[in-house]
């Protein structure tokens, strides 16, 4: 009998995909300084030339609903990358998470707005609502998006090689691969 919906190997492998898309935000953390930390130059200078390093503060915009076992996954996923990189909760940055599920627009708009109005270092957007909500409600702090499907096409970068602007991050949909 033929199995309807999506095969559940398709299903943990895609899962698995998204958990080291998230892990790899790390990755880009680190190569980019993690975005100079989105002040540190502009504060007086880099970062470990300072005696005493201050709390950075981090937002996170996910679209779930804050008990979904998957978003709490990536969450972790994006705290276990960060802690790989020297930058641990309460001992020198300050995340702050706001969950609201793709259905809830009104509450993504709000929590998108509180979230800017912290003034954190960086943004982390989990996908395209999320990152429409944010760039609704600043053009100056750095967003990095983790899944994102049309980045170009939804107006969130330039190109994938110079994405311009105060967003940048991940797409899970490669456009020359869809004649393929």
């Amino acid at each position: 009998m033929p199995q309807s919906g999506p095969h559940p190997a398709r299903i943990q492998r895609a899962r698995l995909d998204r958990y080291d898309a998230l892990s790899s935000v790390g990755a880009v953390l680190k190569r980019r300084d993690f975005i100079v930390l989105a002040g540190g130059a502009a504060a007086g200078g880099p970062l470990t030339a300072r005696a005493q390093q201050p709390k950075r503060r981090i937002g996170v915009l996910m679209g779930y609903a804050d008990n979904d076992p998957e978003g709490q996954v990536f969450v972790a996923a994006f705290q276990e990358g960060l802690q790989k990189l020297g930058w641990a909760e309460g001992r020198n940055i300050r995340i702050h998470t706001r969950w609201a599920t793709a259905r809830d627009v009104e509450l993504r708009q709000r929590f998108a707005k509180e979230l800017v109005a912290l003034q954190p270092d960086l943004i982390l957007s989990h996908a395209t609502p999320t990152t429409t909500a944010l760039l609704q409600q600043t053009s100056t702090i750095p967003i990095v998006f983790a899944t994102v499907s049309d980045p170009v096409g939804s107006g969130f970068v330039a190109s994938f090689p110079r994405p311009g602007g105060n967003v940048t991050g991940f797409t899970n949909i490669e456009p020359t691969m869809a004649g393929k």
